[in-house]
């Protein structure tokens, strides 16, 4: 039995995934009773859930529980009952309270439990509607036997040890993916675009090594490719809100992983004496300090360098 934690779109399109792979599925939800009658997640609302999935308000015992929640929920769902089995974070931030990743998170509450995190570039209705996809397994532990039970025909998962390139490669590029969206929505065009793209990846990977990752990770799915889907495409809730506030409008009301992870990545850099000009500008734009044209001119202005 596998246990998915959280019916949003991401829990939800993964129990997909694995149910149709013949894979025992629970789908934890706190709307467990409306989500059982009406067999839809309100975020996949096109797709009902096969009889395969169970659906409950907890955890039963299972092989491997997918904490699909957001990212700064994670400690507190980790406070509450939960199976004694591998942990696997599907989120992808940087807390807040601890200026730590999701395995960080994991490993703090619930010490001595592998700890693993999913990652990669994955939009939900992809998983769901069964388009191939690929992503990281981060672990040190345990990683053939999970790789292997979350693996399915259409969900190809790679292996790594790095777990702090993987989780830090997640995190960072939702922070991007709104500065590329708010250069599109403020009309800077696609050259701003891949410039944002390829300063808010040497960003990602100098934290990244600096926390003791390996630049390799993130050139790989973690990194890179979660990058190129995330800042491409108006199906990111990040590139949308960063579209928004580059247009003028209020951002949607949904979960932006990017905002929160601005914020912790500047204090997590400063903390080791780095400057994360980009995500600065993103933290800035997103608390009000500045405006979309200004945090521009505030980049462009920085002293001449080397690449």
């Amino acid at each position: 039995m596998i246990a998915v934690l959280g019916a949003g779109a991401f829990g939800t399109a993964l129990a997909l995934a694995l149910a149709r792979d013949g894979r025992p599925v629970t789908l934890i939800a706190r709307d467990a009773e409306a989500l059982a009658r009406t067999r839809r997640s309100p975020r996949l609302p096109a797709i009902a859930l096969p009889d395969a999935v169970t659906i409950a308000a907890e955890a039963p015992p299972a092989e491997a529980v997918l904490l699909a929640v957001p990212a700064q929920s994670l400690g507190a769902v980790l406070a509450g009952p939960l199976p004694d089995a591998p942990l696997v974070a599907c989120c992808k931030g940087i807390d807040l309270a601890t200026l730590t990743g999701p395995a960080g998170v994991i490993e703090a509450a619930r010490p001595g439990t592998p700890a693993a995190v999913l990652t990669g570039p994955s939009f939900a209705d992809d998983i769901a509607r069964g388009l191939p996809t690929a992503l990281t397994l981060a672990c040190t532990e345990e990683a053939e036997r999970l790789q292997r039970l979350l693996s399915t025909d259409t969900l190809r998962l790679y292996t790594t040890e790095d777990v702090m390139g993987a989780q830090i490669g997640g995190a960072l590029k939702n922070v991007t993916a709104i500065a590329c969206g708010a250069a599109i929505g403020a009309g800077l065009g696609e050259s701003a675009r891949a410039a944002l793209m390829t300063r808010g990846h040497a960003e990602t990977v100098r934290l990244a090594v600096a926390l003791g990752a390996r630049p390799e990770t993130l050139a790989g799915l973690s990194g890179l490719g979660d990058l190129a889907l995330t800042c491409t495409s108006e199906r990111s809730r990040n590139f949308r809100a960063g579209l928004a506030l580059g247009r003028g409008e209020a951002p949607e009301d949904v979960t932006t992983e990017g905002v929160a992870t601005a914020r912790a990545a500047v204090e997590l850099a400063r903390s080791g004496g780095m400057e994360l000009p980009v995500a600065e500008a993103v933290r800035d734009i997103t608390e009000g300090r500045t405006g979309v044209l200004d945090a521009a001119r505030r980049l462009l202005a920085r002293p001449l360098t080397t690449e």
